[in-house]
């Protein structure tokens, strides 16, 4: 069996779904515009830079999810996958994950985004397995703080490698294995796959790609 992991933000869709959401509520006035719009791409440019402080980040994501009933979080999430994911999805995205599943290839879609906005983009794309940042819950309802270890940088492979052994699997499990990102933020779980692909990727990434003669693709 093989691995085939894939970021999912600037990869396999062609935009940010955090940075979406956050305009999505500001657009549903569930956020305050003057107050979030200008953070939220703050956030946005020092993620891009590679400078961003996942922490303060989460802060500022996650509390919104608490100020709502999950009622409500889950009718605007079906408006905001209509709206702002599908859209987006990139044009080579399907095809790359229909070859790697034809393979027989363990696809798993790892990801900085919370879960709950990624989960429905995950089952839309038809990978069964979702690795992300994973927002607190007490009774059914967000507390607005994050759960665990964030699924960045090198997050990315405490939180793989605590998946893989709690499926009973290991690196060894596989004799190849893949990971397709866009950004420099990935370079830590690029560097221990078999098989780096950059797709779309920023300029730091793209750099390093052809420095170390990794393949550079598009989806778009």
């Amino acid at each position: 069996m093989n691995l085939a992991l894939f970021d999912l933000d600037n990869t396999l869709i062609a935009g940010d779904s955090d940075f979406q959401w956050a305009q999505f509520l500001i657009e549903k006035k569930a956020l305050d515009r003057e107050l979030h719009e200008a953070k939220n791409i703050e956030f946005y440019e020092q993620y891009k830079a590679g400078t961003l402080d996942i922490h303060e980040f989460l802060d500022f994501q996650l509390k919104p999810l608490a100020r709502h009933p999950r009622t409500q979080l889950e009718a605007w999430r079906k408006e905001f996958m209509a709206q702002r994911i599908a859209p987006i999805i990139a044009r080579g995205t399907r095809e790359l994950v229909e070859r790697h599943k034809l393979d027989g290839d363990l696809c798993i879609i790892i990801t900085a985004t919370n879960s709950f906005v990624t989960s429905p983009i995950a089952h839309a794309l038809g990978i069964e397995h979702l690795i992300a940042t994973e927002p607190e819950e007490k009774d059914g309802e967000f507390t607005g703080r994050v759960a665990g270890t964030p699924s960045f940088r090198e997050g990315k492979i405490e939180r793989l490698e605590k998946w893989l052994d709690d499926h009973n699997l290991t690196w060894l499990s596989f004799l190849r294995s893949w990971f397709y990102s866009d950004s420099l933020n990935d370079l830590p779980l690029l560097s221990k796959v078999t098989h780096p692909v950059a797709v779309d990727p920023d300029p730091t990434l793209k750099s390093h790609a052809e420095r170390n003669n990794w393949p550079v693709i598009s989806l778009r």
